[in-house]
């Protein structure tokens, strides 16, 4: 399969391929989210998720892959350190601001970001059209947000630092998908890269959350379904990563990554549908220029 995927790099079949990548990772991410959207603490429920995905990487990155050699080590070293920063950016946000507002700002800040960081990294051209394309995605994500903000019920001083956070998690994404697209091209088997990457940067959270459980003394309300909502968290988790990331290896680091910030509008169908939330006309014009924007990415390029 390696053999396979490598051979679709620089090929129309590639780029094709990467696009539906993308746009899985969008629907995954968008349920993703949701999970992370309950009665559990995030701290704890992040530490849940990752210890299913400790289990779950462990044996195909001990047994079924190529071991990482040399400099791939050192790259994987710093996947682990920046993608702690985010997990924590984003601990930190869901802690003080809601769901609602937070998961707009994270993913409007991150789509222009991205597209400066691979221009500028990893020497990706892109015409005015692109960048026009991400300033209406990003745009209307952040319009959305403000729309939320403006029904949330919160301290205005915890707001502000919620959303500073959330506004520190969106630059961290952006510059996690340049450094992981990347890492998953520097690598030659990008199976290889995946599975020491999801073993590698699961390790933090559970020790995290251990220290956390071990201070206070006791264990987290609900276990049972908290350990549960870890499991099918880092079952989405792989196809939501790992789509993006081996959507990257095929195709333009900012066309991937405009198309995955679809994800909010597969946000809101699943709390129309799910969670019983409603949408106005703001709301729906919105996410048809979401939709407008990232289409006008791919067709510009």
């Amino acid at each position: 399969m390696t053999e396979w995927l490598v051979s679709l790099e620089g090929t129309p079949e590639g780029a094709r391929l990467a696009m539906g990548l993308a746009l899985m990772s969008a629907v995954a991410h968008a349920c993703f989210g949701a999970l992370q959207k309950g009665r559990h603490d995030p701290w704890n429920t992040r530490g849940a998720i990752d210890l299913w995905i400790l289990i779950f990487s462990a044996p195909v990155a001990l047994f079924l892959v190529p071991r990482p050699e040399g400099a791939e080590w050192l790259v994987l070293v710093g996947a682990m350190a920046i993608h702690f920063a985010y997990k924590l950016t984003m601990a930190l946000a869901y802690e003080r601001a809601a769901y609602t507002v937070v998961y707009p700002v994270v993913r409007g800040t991150g789509p222009l970001a991205t597209l400066a960081f691979a221009a500028l990294f990893l020497g990706e051209h892109y015409v005015l059209l692109q960048w026009v394309g991400v300033a209406m995605l990003s745009g209307a994500i952040l319009l959305l947000a403000r729309i939320n903000l403006g029904g949330a019920v919160i301290g205005r001083a915890e707001l502000k630092v919620g959303l500073a956070w959330a506004f520190a998690g969106g630059l961290i994404v952006a510059f996690y998908t340049t450094y992981d697209a990347w890492g998953i091209r520097f690598t030659p088997d990008p199976f290889t890269f995946l599975a020491w990457f999801f073993l590698m940067t699961s390790v933090d959270f559970p020790l995290l959350t251990a220290y956390r459980i071990r201070r206070a003394g006791r264990w987290p309300e609900a276990f049972g379904p908290l350990m549960v909502r870890g499991m099918i968290g880092a079952l989405v988790a792989f196809v939501s990563f790992g789509g993006v990331m081996l959507g990257t290896r095929l195709g333009k680091v900012a066309e991937v990554a405009a198309l995955r910030e679809t994800s909010t509008l597969f946000a809101a169908a699943i709390g129309w549908l799910v969670l019983g939330e409603k949408s106005g006309p703001v709301r729906i014009g919105l996410m048809g220029m979401i939709a407008a924007g990232a289409i006008l990415v791919q067709a510009a390029g």
